[in-house]
């Protein structure tokens, strides 16, 4: 009698243990959207080379790419919004057939409130500007001139996306308020409802088509108020770089707003440029925040990378006529970041913490053939004195100078040159190139802070214009460098704007002092 007692049991146990294996095979991810943001602001990607991106992202579980255009998309109706590096609309369309292949859905994210500089820098547009100075925000109390405006644009990304979203922006509205008409209608209604009434002109557009809105939630996080003012149909991307989820505001407003959410993080931002990149930084907030993400319920991910700030400087003829916009911080190409890309694709496809000494050394292992020993080297390198200068002080916890800064990255240059790769030669050569960009850099920092102290003389001129003479024989090397390393990603064009920015501040210098006699 026991022994059947035992044997019924046992297979009472063994039916659980295979229910429960089978539910955890089959349960569906929470995370629906799983996706990569692409910006083109600055760093318009050829078009062979966005594919082979895509591919790649489609063959490790992505389904979502979210496009900031911005000026490479071609409009038709507002041919002055286009520059020189846009795509054709046939291309936008091979380009959407193509990811459609490959189950991956292109979002257009068509910025519709703040950094509309490319847009706002042409006369067309000067009634819709918030500040004759500062192109960088449409005026919300001009709404007619924005529905129509926007409607144009809308209609456009929506006859070559195929995606059921568009992206509307809605981030770092700065200057929200500002203007004479903004600042009397805030003082009446609230910046929450002067911030959701343009919003949601925006998403009754999109709606209009068919389409869902999607919007970055930092500003509703700030002025929460009248979030509930937006279509049903709307999403919030709660993007989040390592720091409070209560950053911007108080995040349970968002939770409990009732509107789809999807997380973000970043391989590439703030403090990020040319000649840095905070790697400890972008590898803690993926090892943090898409665990994170998935425990609040998000249902879609979007990694972030950003080639700039968005934020731009006006180069003006006069004191009302702009020539051109620069964009301030421009960072290293996506060519220097795969492992970042793909600690991100495997950390979306587990839904706990991923350690970041062991992806490394399985990484390394896998793509250059190195050991445990040189993939920490290669770590350490990376992830060391991740510190910007401003006004020639170093950004750090603890007191450093401008010449240990220097040192630092010497010796990480000298540690990734002394590792020498089985394989993957290629790729390790962005992270060496990536280097002697730094110290090329702090080499000049460390010049300027030394001639802008207040003991320097003019006896001391000859020392410097020989130091920067040397430092600017390194500059021809590193522009092939980079051309060589970037030429099947970039167009030629930007590949010579990124080389001519890299030495400029050098240049300048050079010439101020070496008149001196």
């Amino acid at each position: 009698m026991k022994t059947y007692l035992y044997r019924g049991l046992l297979l009472m146990l063994l039916i659980t243990a295979f229910k429960v294996s089978a539910y955890a095979i089959n349960t569906p991810d929470s995370v629906v959207v799983k996706g990569f943001h692409v910006d083109m602001r600055i760093q318009v990607m050829k078009m062979p080379a966005l594919k082979k991106f895509v591919e790649h992202l489609s063959s490790q579980g992505i389904n979502t790419l979210l496009v900031e255009w911005e000026a490479s998309y071609p409009f038709q109706n507002e041919p002055l919004i286009p520059n020189r590096y846009a795509y054709t609309q046939q291309e936008i369309r091979d380009f959407v057939s193509y990811c459609n292949s490959l189950h991956v859905q292109v979002i257009p994210l068509q910025q519709s409130f703040g950094h509309v500089e490319y847009i706002l820098r042409n006369n067309k547009y000067a009634a819709l500007r918030e500040d004759q100075k500062d192109y960088s925000q449409v005026c919300p109390s001009e709404p007619e001139l924005n529905k129509q405006l926007f409607t144009r644009l809308y209609t456009e990304l929506a006859s070559t996306h195929t995606s059921p979203y568009i992206h509307i922006g809605g981030d770092e509205t700065y200057l929200l308020g500002h203007c004479e008409k903004c600042k009397k209608r805030a003082a009446e209604i609230g910046l929450s409802k002067l911030y959701f009434d343009h919003i949601k002109m925006l998403c009754d557009i999109v709606v209009s088509l068919g389409k869902k809105p999607v919007l970055w939630a930092d500003i509703a996080l700030k002025h929460p108020e009248y979030i509930k003012m937006l279509p049903k149909e709307t999403v919030f991307i709660d993007w989040n770089y390592g720091w409070d989820l209560s950053h911007f505001g108080d995040h349970s407003k968002l939770l409990e707003s009732g509107y789809e959410i999807w997380g973000s993080p970043a391989i590439r931002s703030h403090p990020d440029t040319y000649a840095l990149t905070d790697w400890q930084k972008h590898f803690n907030n993926i090892r943090d925040f898409l665990p994170q993400s998935r425990k609040l319920g998000y249902k879609g991910i979007i990694m972030t990378s950003w080639s700039t700030s968005g934020v731009y400087s006006t180069v003006f003829e006069s004191e009302d006529e702009p020539v051109d916009l620069y964009a301030i911080r421009h960072v290293y190409p996506m060519t220097g970041f795969n492992m970042l890309v793909d600690y991100y694709l495997s950390t979306l496809k587990n839904d706990k913490q991923l350690s970041n000494d062991q992806f490394i050394t399985n990484y390394c292992a896998a793509h250059y053939g190195m050991d445990k020993t040189k993939a920490m080297q290669l770590k350490n390198a990376l992830f060391c004195t991740p510190y910007p200068i401003v006004n020639d002080k170093v950004m750090s916890a603890k007191p450093l100078t401008v010449s240990q800064l220097l040192d630092s990255a010497q010796n990480a240059l000298n540690i990734l040159k002394a590792i020498e790769p089985v394989k993957g030669q290629q790729e390790f050569k962005h992270y060496l190139l990536m280097a002697r960009i730094r110290v090329y850099y702090l080499t000049f920092m460390k010049i300027e802070s030394e001639v802008n102290a207040a003991d320097f003389t003019n006896i001391q001129v000859p020392l410097y214009v020989a130091q920067l003479k040397t430092l600017l024989s390194n500059e021809q090397k590193l522009n092939e460098e980079f051309a060589a390393l970037n030429g099947d990603f970039l167009n030629p064009a930007s590949i010579t704007e990124e080389n001519v920015l890299r030495s400029q501040k050098i240049h300048v210098l050079y010439d101020r002092l070496a008149r001196i006699k």
